[in-house]
């Protein structure tokens, strides 16, 4: 009954209380997965015996039928012939007979109740693993999301992470004072170049009302000279 004790122990074992202690889960879930598969190989082989030898035990009832009906035949046979003493011997064969088909349909009710009890024992296995594979899934996925996330971590609080952002602090501020510097040396050009743009937009207003002068000049003296020459 080595089988039914693992068997027991496995369907009431508390996955997730295991997987909590375990260093590494995914191990101990396959380990537990294979235990499964194990235990359920054994139980289905154990009850392939079972069904064979009911299958023995009816063919076995089945035979000694037809001899106690045949001792009935001859018991019968042996009475109308006269022969009390045969049949006499006759009914006690038939009743030894009768009393082997009894004991094997008793053995054939005990197979029954022991098929019945593996058919239970597959199915609640069965169901605790699917249940286990679907976990497996889920816990493998998770284990590699929190390793990720650990390594992660131990990366963003590494001395050598907290050195490599310091020195490029570092370079930051050293171009900063480049850029700076830059800057400096052009503020003087800068000015003197928005100085000459604003002269160029000076001489465009001087040479656009000149222009009007002219022509206002232009309109008057050709005024003047036909009032002249009426």
């Amino acid at each position: 009954m080595g089988i039914f004790s693992r068997f027991s122990d496995i369907v009431n074992a508390n996955i997730n209380a295991v997987l909590e202690k375990a260093e590494d889960p995914q191990k101990i879930i396959r380990l537990m997965i294979q235990e499964m598969e194990d235990t359920l190989v054994e139980i289905r082989s154990a009850a392939a015996k079972c069904i064979a030898d009911r299958k023995e035990t009816g063919r076995h009832i089945e035979y000694l039928e037809r001899e106690r009906s045949e001792w009935a035949h001859r018991a019968e046979l042996a009475l109308r012939r006269e022969r009390e003493d045969l049949a006499r011997a006759a009914i006690s064969e038939k009743q030894a007979i009768n009393d082997k088909i009894d004991s094997l349909k008793n053995e054939q009710d005990v197979l029954d109740e022991q098929l019945d009890k593996f058919n239970s024992d597959i199915t609640q296995l069965q169901s605790k693993l699917n249940d286990a594979k679907v976990r497996q899934r889920s816990i493998i996925i998770r284990h590699q999301t929190a390793t990720s996330q650990l390594s992660a971590r131990k990366h963003i609080h590494s001395d050598h992470i907290d050195e490599m952002l310091f020195r490029f602090e570092n370079a930051e501020r050293r171009i900063d004072r480049v850029e700076s510097e830059s800057e400096a040396m052009s503020m003087g050009r800068s000015q003197n170049l928005a100085d000459e743009i604003a002269g160029l937009e000076d001489d465009d207003r001087v040479e656009a009302e000149l222009a009007e002068l002219k022509s206002k000049v232009t309109a008057r003296d050709s005024a003047g000279e036909k009032e002249d020459k009426q």
